[in-house]
């Protein structure tokens, strides 16, 4: 059965990134995008966050830590990708402003055909192997095939068949979820996920990591005196990663192979799926911390 699963990787990525881009569609509106017109600094500073200041610091974190192997390449990944569709979810729970956090989604997940291979290259290419050749067309076509055209779909039939919307959505998700967790039962049935191999250490850098994401979501709103909802809503598009685009972009550059060891591989994929749970757990953490600040600011 695992090496079933070894020779069909990509297709579990790749079906997983569709649906879960197909439920978040079919819950966007073209009304949504509208919030940069009426907060353009917000939203501007979400993007600019997402795309420039996260990348900034994770290379000054790979060069002063002196980072190298599969855990370099993993925590060049998480920042190379978007805020994913979980963000929004947190965000309403948290009590930010739920708009935004959809425009900054929208806008960088439309945007990373573009800059997800560049801030991947910009990233990892000096400490790449001599003969490796980052595979930017391909990551740009398999974002546009399995993110962006799912996305419209979604968008087309919450347009044109609204009462089909809920259930698309639910359903999407739920298959990605179960793709995911297929995913996690293959590589670990294929012993590639050994967190002993892995190592504590790189368990706590990718803490690490977190938390520094977490500081950089934090700060830079409040520098730039936006309001808590608007804060609290780039905070958690800044800490909750696309780790669904993750994955696919994982099995495109190190694509298993049965009976290879790739430890290079492995621990790309140990890193975003550690770094999902942690964003899942924490960032529920987060959550229930942004709440009670809301909450003291309420009016009696």
């Amino acid at each position: 059965m695992f090496e079933w699963y070894v020779e069909n990787e990509y297709w579990f990525a790749a079906v997983q990134l569709f649906l879960a881009m197909l439920g978040m569609g079919a819950t966007l509106r073209l009304q949504d995008f509208t919030t940069v017109l009426k907060t353009p600094k917000a939203v501007t500073l979400g993007c600019l966050t997402q795309l420039v200041a996260v990348p900034l610091v994770t290379f000054g974190l790979i060069v002063s830590l002196g980072l190298t192997g599969g855990v370099l390449v993993g925590i060049a990944l998480i920042a190379a990708i978007p805020g994913g569709s979980v963000s929004n979810i947190f965000t309403y729970l948290a009590k930010g402003s739920v708009p935004l956090s959809i425009s900054v989604t929208a806008f960088t997940t439309v945007a990373c055909l573009i800059t997800t291979p560049l801030i991947l290259g910009f990233l990892i290419s000096a400490y790449m192997p001599p003969d490796f050749t980052m595979p930017a067309r391909q990551i740009a076509t398999e974002i546009t095939l399995c993110l962006l055209i799912p996305l419209i779909l979604g968008m087309l039939i919450l347009q044109f068949l609204p009462g089909l919307s809920a259930w698309v959505s639910r359903w999407g998700i739920r298959g990605s979820l179960f793709a995911i967790m297929c995913i996690v039962v293959g590589s670990a049935g294929a012993g590639r996920l050994n967190v002993g191999a892995f190592g504590w250490s790189n368990v706590a850098l990718i803490g690490l990591f977190f938390l520094l994401l977490a500081a950089i979501g934090a700060l830079l709103p409040r520098l730039f005196r936006l309001v808590r909802e608007d804060s609290t809503a780039i905070e958690m598009e800044v800490v909750v990663r696309n780790i669904n685009l993750g994955l696919l972009i994982k099995v495109s550059l190190f694509p298993a192979v049965h009976g290879v060891d790739d430890p290079l591989g492995n621990f790309v994929l140990f890193s975003l799926l550690l770094y999902g749970a942690l964003q899942t757990f924490l960032g529920l953490a987060l959550v229930v911390w942004r709440r009670k600040g809301a909450l003291q600011l309420q009016p009696e």
